[in-house]
């Protein structure tokens, strides 16, 4: 069996060192035939910039590296063409100036590289013109543009709004040269994790078709289910493939489903343990501190809907969570409701297991200050010991410390105390439905065991009238939706005191 190519995103180093390529050229060559101007945003280690390797290798007509591979008979390799490749994971931005400056260093650093004259501008931003200018009457072919990493300055800079600003109407100027120049033009791709609006980034360079959420090219990155097959049986024999992808498959942009190649790579090499390989590569410390300032409501982000205007409208300033989490690769697209205008409403939920688990212990962390104990709490839902699951749960919350509370009101909205459950519960990769839909309403929290449903209404009591959360579950006969998928179905009415902080009221029943 070949190498594993982890760490790798150098398409040469991968075949010259005889690695496992996981042949995506057909995907590629589609995009080249499908326009001139392309933007696509995919998460982190998600292989967007061995896609920007192997697009410049393409059209500089190394022939040889594609040999055996989907493309290597469909494409005329007598045809090269210059490439511009411009890396912004490369660039320091640690402030405006220095970013200015940098900008200017490595584009000379393509200038020498390609044999150009020297440039005579001052601006970065005509500079650029000028080296797109010079590539093409020096090489007398149309220049190929790609640009990686288009918004890490930015994002490097994301809890600095103003730093980010500035950096931002930089790369503005930056990419808005590219605009005028058509004739110099053969094929243009920007990639990275957000997708900043038009309006503020990308507004003079307005001619770009955003592949993002696109069926067509929704696995040009990740592993598909068949790639698995295709590439990696032999490396996951004797691995349980429905944990596999229980685990680390999931990710969605319209098309089929993929596994984050990131995970699969470091599931195989680390002899086929399940661990949280992608989430602990990043630190998603800015999301929660960002959830915890707009009291968001933990379980929404199961189901949560969200319009194409919505998953566009990041911003250094107006930043919706939603938008956030989808684009860094924390939700995904779960399924799609076509609207009467034409356009979808999308369902976003989490991906896959490691990602619910791991985000909910960031999450319990940063309101604990350490990952609670678990206390045996799946012994309790085995056993249906209720009062203990209760108990349980009283000391959980009472754990928090009084610190959270002293300088904001993050207790004074109903669902802070069915956040704190959910994300406890979802951080022991126990299966849970937020929101859990039935023809008479909406289930607050379910509980899914093997051969048991729990069934949790929360309410919060502030003074006013009531109604019983139990009885609300008995009305409504939420419990139906489960009578002939389990054995055991237990109904929980729950009513938490702000003044308490606390759990001050339990019932049950079994149904």
């Amino acid at each position: 069996m070949k190498k594993l190519p982890i760490g790798l995103n150098s398409l040469e180093k991968i075949i010259k060192g005889n690695r496992l390529y996981v042949d995506k050229t057909k995907n590629i060559l589609q995009l080249i035939d499908s326009g001139d101007y392309f933007f696509l945003s995919r998460p982190r280690r998600f292989g967007k910039t061995l896609t920007v390797d192997t697009l410049k290798h393409i059209f500089e007509g190394n022939k040889e590296l594609f040999k055996g591979l989907y493309i290597y008979d469909k494409w005329n390799w007598e045809e090269k063409f210059p490439v511009i490749r411009v890396d912004f994971s490369q660039i320091p931005s640690k402030n405006a100036s220095l970013f200015e400056k940098s900008i200017f260093n490595y584009l000379k650093g393509i200038q020498k590289s390609l044999n150009l004259e020297d440039i005579e501008e001052d601006f970065y931003g005509n500079y650029f013109r000028e080296l797109i200018k010079k590539t093409y009457e020096k090489y007398q072919k149309p220049v190929v543009v790609l640009i990686d990493e288009y918004d890490k300055p930015i994002l490097d800079n994301i809890e600095k709004p103003e730093l980010a600003e500035e950096i931002r109407d930089l790369l503005s100027n930056f990419y808005g040269v590219i605009k005028g120049l058509d004739e110099y033009l053969r094929f243009v791709l920007l990639t990275g994790v957000t997708k900043f609006s038009k309006v503020n980034l990308f507004s003079k360079l307005n001619n770009l078709y955003d592949i993002t959420v696109n069926r067509k090219f929704s696995d040009i990155c990740g592993y598909t289910e068949d790639d698995l097959d295709k590439y990696f049986s032999e490396y996951l024999k004797g691995a349980d493939r429905e944990k596999v992808r229980k685990w680390y498959n999931g990710y969605s942009w319209l098309g089929e489903k993929v596994y984050n190649p990131f995970d699969i790579l470091l599931f195989i090499s680390n002899e086929h343990q399940f661990r949280p390989y992608w989430f602990e590569t990043g630190n998603p410390t800015f999301l929660i501190k960002l959830m915890k300032k707009k009291k968001y409501y933990i379980p929404q982000l199961e189901g949560k809907k969200a319009t194409d205007s919505l998953l566009g409208s990041f911003d250094v300033y107006t930043m919706k969570i939603e938008a956030l989490l989808w684009q860094t690769g924390y939700l995904t697209i779960k399924d799609t409701i076509p609207m009467p205008d034409g356009s979808n409403l999308y369902v976003l939920s989490y991906p896959n297991l490691e990602v619910k688990k791991s985000l909910n212990e960031v999450i319990l962390e940063y309101l604990f200050g350490e990952q609670p104990e678990a206390d045996n709490i799946l012994m309790l839902l085995y056993n249906a010991d209720i009062d203990g699951l209760m108990e349980n749960f009283k000391s959980l919350l009472s754990a928090i410390p009084y610190t959270n509370f002293t300088k904001n009101e993050i207790d004074s909205y109903e669902g802070y105390y069915a956040s704190v459950i959910y994300a406890y519960l979802a951080s022991l990769g126990i299966d849970l439905i937020a929101e859990d839909i039935t023809n008479r309403g909406r289930i607050d929290l379910t509980i899914l065991l093997p051969d048991k449903a729990y069934i949790i209404e929360f309410k919060v009591k502030d003074g006013k009238e009531e109604k019983d959360p139990l009885q609300q579950i008995k009305e409504k006969k939420y419990y139906e939706k489960y009578l002939n998928k389990v054995k055991e179905i237990y109904l929980i009415g729950m009513t938490f005191d702000k003044g308490e902080r606390n759990i001050t009221e339990y019932k049950y029943e079994k149904v």
